[in-house]
């Protein structure tokens, strides 16, 4: 029995070697090209092999952004259902240390019966003699203990600590992800804000175009078609705004919901994209360490290890199991009687149970967990190649937006030189109003599309910090326990 104990069924679970490859894009890291005057316009630089800072959002240096994820840290409902079902996870391993020792039970038995004096007298009570109804009390301690001959309780407990530490780096998950869809979503509503002040004096200067055409077209300036063109122009330009606006409210909403609120009670911290700072140097992990730091990928590999133990649990199912049981305990006819002498008594026993015929179930069961193995590997390789597709992205995405938003400045620019020089020819009688108007308006939109340009920096470098596994492991409480 003591050499059977140190075996285990099923195999022994050996983590997956990290990927062989030594960059995340095919194209090497260089610098962001860099915007003047833009907010988000400074060039970033990817610094190879840099940690993840813990609190990356502080680098954005926004007091309302730190504002905005302490409130959705501490009070954020799929955080704190993710950190309850990992207490979940945690208990069910303590409870699952129990059987690897006896179980101990103690019980007291009273009965009063009535028998029959013909067919089974009763004993001699010498009180009551050869009555029909007689009393018994029974105390009895009873203890029993199933060696772990095979490994079946050991498979098991592996099995709930692989599945600990999944729910673990699952509720790191959620915490990574509320962090960066804080940023994202506080980015987004800012952006969105500007925009729709932007669209609305868009519209305004649409109405005043088509004032003017109106009266030109009344003294015969201009023709009914002229006027059309422009009715339509407006009505586009104010078609835009419901959707601008609907979404600016989306967003409000979401945020709200993201820090623990209801939609109608949306954070009260706001700022502008002007109010935020590019961290000009962004860390890029070695593509070896970032199967340790990305929280759905050591979830992924918690459910492999949990998936190769229920192998062994599998295994063991099909194998003969030990069970000793001692009991001890006395009986008396009498509460009084029970602890003289003469009523005790024990007993001993051990049992062996071995499957013989299950129709197959046993065995089907293990091939089941052999597949689900299977199942778990491939889902792995596949948590772990969409991690590197996440990053890679990410940074084509950082390297792109850069040049977005040097074009979007530049059109911005022109759109407002164009503005300046209107302002001066309408001054000097070179041109109307309403050739002015133009000019404003293609500005207005010039400043949209920059907005949406800055606000993609942001946002992606954010994703880049979650991509890289968001530094969750210089914080204590996030951090692996050494056990």
């Amino acid at each position: 029995m003591l050499v059977l104990a140190g075996c285990a069924a099923g195999p022994n679970f050996k983590p997956p070697a990290p990927p062989q490859v030594s960059s995340y894009t095919s194209h090497p890291l260089t610098a962001t090209a860099a915007t003047a005057g833009a907010a988000g316009g400074a060039s970033q630089r990817f610094d190879v092999g840099a940690d993840i800072p813990g609190d990356w959002w502080t680098l954005f240096h926004s007091p309302a952004l730190n504002a905005l994820i302490t409130q959705a840290l501490a009070h954020n409902h799929d955080l704190k259902a993710a950190q309850a079902a990992l207490t979940v996870a945690h208990e069910d391993v303590l409870a699952q240390r129990g059987t690897f020792f006896p179980s101990v039970s103690a019980g007291f038995n009273a009965s009063r019966a009535k028998a029959s004096n013909i067919l089974a007298p009763v004993p001699n009570f010498p009180a009551v003699p050869q009555e029909f109804l007689y009393d018994l009390f029974t105390p009895q301690l009873s203890i029993s203990y199933a060696p772990d001959l095979f490994g079946l309780n050991r498979r098991n407990r592996e099995s709930l600590k692989a599945q600990e530490q999944a729910a673990r780096f699952q509720m790191i998950a959620a915490w990574t992800t509320l962090t960066s869809n804080v940023v994202v979503t506080a980015v987004e509503e800012a952006a969105l804000r500007e925009q729709v002040a932007a669209t609305e004096k868009l519209v305004a200067l649409e109405k005043h175009s088509l004032a003017i055409l109106q009266l030109r077209f009344q003294r015969g300036d201009a023709s009914k078609l002229d006027v059309a063109a422009q009715q339509t122009q407006l009505a586009q330009a104010e078609g835009t705004l419901p959707a601008l606006v609907k979404q600016r409210a989306a967003t409000q909403h979401a945020l709200a919901v993201l820090v623990g609120a209801f939609p109608d009670q949306s954070p009260v911290e706001t700022f502008t994209l002007a109010d935020l700072h590019l961290p000009q140097s962004l860390p890029v992990s070695l593509p070896s360490k970032l199967v340790a730091q990305r929280p759905d990928v050591r979830q992924a590999r918690a459910n492999l290890h949990a998936a190769s133990a229920a192998i062994g649990v599998a295994a063991a199912e099909r194998l003969p199991n030990i069970e000793l049981t001692a009991n001890a305990g006395r009986t008396a006819l009498a509460i009084s009687k029970v602890f003289t002498s003469g009523t005790g008594f024990w007993g001993i026993a051990a049992s062996l149970t071995a499957p013989i015929f299950e129709g197959g179930q046993l065995l089907h069961q293990e091939r089941a967990a052999k597949a689900a193995y299977v199942e778990a590997a491939q889902q792995y390789r596949g948590t772990v190649l969409t991690a590197f597709q996440n990053v890679a992205d990410t940074l084509v995405a950082l390297q792109q937006d850069a040049n977005a938003l040097q074009a979007a400045a530049t059109a911005a620019h022109a759109a407002k030189t164009t503005l300046d020089l209107s302002q001066l020819q309408l001054r000097h009688g070179y041109i109307g109003t309403f050739e002015l108007l133009a000019a404003q308006q293609a500005y207005q939109q010039a400043q949209i599309a920059l907005v949406q340009a800055e606000a993609n920096r942001f946002s992606d470098t954010a994703a880049l910090y979650q991509a890289l596994g968001g530094g969750w492991w210089h914080h204590k409480n996030l951090a692996e326990n050494p056990q």
